[in-house]
């Protein structure tokens, strides 16, 4: 198929509000995610490292940058998936996460598998 991307990964999350570790008096609301990596590209990749752009309602903005995921680098074969869940503390009730994965693909070609924007919210304050 000459339309086949070679190097494409699929990022998918789903978020959650953790009310038992949050502190909404103190400014403090904290957020589970599952991200879920899917290699839909024909060549091999391995995730070397991440960044995330983490910004809260008054337009505070963290950058995260690191190697991995929780402590892993899963390689991905065409086809494969990865699965993993972390968290993050913002300090308002609403805020978005984005970013990029770095990866490598089997050939030695690095690229870039973008993270989709995705909203952290305190259930019931967006409609």
């Amino acid at each position: 198929m000459p339309d086949e991307k070679p190097y494409a990964i699929e990022v998918a999350a789903a978020t959650q509000y953790l009310a038992e570790q949050s502190d909404e008096a103190a400014g403090r609301y904290v957020f589970a995610y599952t991200i879920r990596l899917r290699n839909t590209g024909s060549v091999a990749a391995q995730l070397i490292s991440r960044h995330w752009i983490i910004t809260d309602a008054q337009g505070l903005v963290q950058e995260v940058r690191g190697l991995g995921v929780v402590g892993a680098q899963p390689l991905l074969e065409p086809g494969q998936s990865f699965e993993y869940s972390s968290g993050t503390a913002i300090a308002t009730a609403v805020g978005t996460m984005k970013g990029a994965y770095q990866m490598v693909a089997a050939d030695g070609t690095h690229f870039d598998a973008p993270i989709p924007e995705f909203t952290l919210s305190v259930p019931r304050v967006l409609h």
